[in-house]
């Protein structure tokens, strides 16, 4: 079962994925940057999973479905 941190990640990936395709780590990866220059690492440490989520590619889609 995802707490709710992943269920957000996943969420957020599905939606990157939608809106930019195969460009979606790209923009993940700048937000992630935006994140550790404001030193928000909470807010990085989400977008370097969200990260992970794109890079394990189709289980994404298949975790996405539960929600």
């Amino acid at each position: 079962m995802f707490d709710e941190n992943e269920r957000l990640a996943v969420q957020e990936a599905l939606w990157l994925i939608k809106e930019f395709g195969a460009e979606a780590p790209l923009y993940a990866a700048m937000k992630a940057e935006k994140a550790i220059e404001q030193k928000d690492f909470r807010r990085c440490a989400l977008w370097r999973r969200i990260l992970e989520i794109l890079a394990d590619g189709p289980a994404v889609k298949s975790a996405g479905s539960k929600y």
